[in-house]
C-alpha cells in the first residue's frame, strides 16, 4: 500500500476522468462503445454535406450513426461512408442507401430496404447509395423557369398597374356595388315572395282545383242523354214554329205573309197619325165646352 502514492491516485483518477470523457462524447454522438455493432460501407459520388456521427433511418426508425467519411481514391469520383447499425438489423440484398436533405439543410441517410427474405449484405458488405434533394432538387429544377417568366411577370404587374390606375375601374367597381345591392333587395323581394305571397298563391289555387273537383263531380251526375233529348224536341217545336210561320193557313202566317194586311194596317197607322195631328192643331172641332150649358145650333 505504500506504493500507492498521492501521484498515482491522480494518474489513475485523471485516466478514468479521461474515459469517461471518451465514453461520454461518443455517447452523445450516439455511438455506444460496450454495445456490439455491425458495419457496412456505402458508396457515394456525392455526400451532399453528410457529416460523421449523422444518424442512420429505416423506415423512418433510427438503426444506427454514419461512423466515418473517407475519399475512395482508388477509384476517384466516390466518397465511402462507413456505417455502425443494429447488429439486429438484416439488409436484404439489392437494398440501398439515400441521402436526404431537409428544408434546414440537414443531411440524413434512409437506407431503403429490399424485398428479399433469401439473401442479405454480409457485414463489411459495400452498399449502393444515391443522393435525394427532394424538395431541393425540384427547385433548382424550378429556378430556370422562373427566370425565363420574370419578364412575363413584370409585363403582368406593369398592365396590372395601368388597370389600377384607369379611373373606368373605380366607376365600374361602383356599378357593380350598385348591382350588388340591387340583387340583394331582389333576392329579399323573392324571399318574401317565397315565404308569403307563394303559400298564398298554393291555397288559391288549391281551392280553384278543389272547385274544379266538385264542378267535375256535378258534371258527372249530369244526364247528358234525357238532356239531348230536351233539346232535340225543343228544336223539333222551334222547326214547326218557324214551318208556320211560313205559311199563310193560320192567323200568324197571314199576318207575316199577306201584302194585303200589312198594307191596311200601314194606311190605318198612317190615318191614326194624321187624326192625332189635326187634333192637336184644331182641338175645338172635336171639344165642345161651354159655362153656361150647352148652346143650340
Amino acid at each position: 500500500m505504500k506504493y500507492i502514492t498521492k501521484e498515482v491516485k491522480i494518474g489513475v483518477a485523471a485516466i478514468a476522468a479521461l474515459c469517461v470523457l471518451v465514453y461520454g462524447i461518443n455517447y452523445l454522438k450516439g455511438i455506444h462503445l460496450f454495445k456490439p455493432t455491425s458495419y457496412f460501407y456505402v458508396k457515394f459520388q456525392n455526400v451532399n454535406g453528410l457529416t460523421k456521427s449523422s444518424p442512420v433511418f429505416a423506415d423512418g426508425y433510427s438503426v444506427g450513426i454514419v461512423r466515418d467519411l473517407y475519399y475512395d481514391y482508388v477509384h476517384p469520383g466516390n466518397v465511402v461512408a462507413e456505417i455502425d447499425v443494429d447488429p439486429e438489423l438484416r439488409i436484404p440484398v439489392g437494398s440501398s442507401a439515400e441521402l436526404v436533405s431537409d428544408l434546414l439543410g440537414g443531411i440524413k441517410m434512409n437506407l431503403l430496404l429490399s424485398n428479399n427474405p433469401r439473401e442479405k449484405y454480409q457485414v463489411g458488405d459495400t452498399i449502393p447509395g444515391v443522393v435525394n434533394n427532394g424538395i431541393m432538387d425540384g427547385a433548382a429544377d424550378m429556378l430556370p423557369r422562373l427566370e425565363s417568366m420574370l419578364p412575363k411577370l413584370d409585363s403582368i404587374l406593369s398592365s396590372l398597374n395601368t388597370l389600377l390606375a384607369d379611373p373606368s375601374l373605380a366607376a365600374t367597381l361602383h356599378n357593380t356595388q350598385t348591382l350588388t345591392a340591387n340583387l340583394s333587395a331582389t333576392s329579399a323581394d323573392l324571399h318574401t315572395f317565397m315565404n308569403r305571397d307563394l303559400p298564398q298563391l298554393t291555397g288559391k289555387l288549391y281551392a280553384i282545383e278543389e272547385d274544379f273537383a266538385v264542378i267535375s263531380g256535378n258534371l258527372k251526375q249530369v244526364d247528358y242523354a234525357a238532356a239531348m233529348q230536351k233539346i232535340d224536341s225543343t228544336l223539333a217545336n222551334v222547326r214547326v214554329v218557324t214551318e208556320q210561320l211560313t205559311r199563310s193557313d193560320n192567323s200568324v202566317g197571314l199576318l207575316l205573309n199577306d201584302p194585303a194586311l200589312y198594307n191596311n194596317l200601314t194606311a190605318t197607322t198612317a190615318n191614326a197619325a194624321n187624326l192625332l195631328e189635326d187634333l192637336k192643331a184644331h182641338p175645338k172641332r172635336y171639344v165642345h165646352l161651354s159655362l153656361f150649358g150647352k148652346k143650340e145650333k
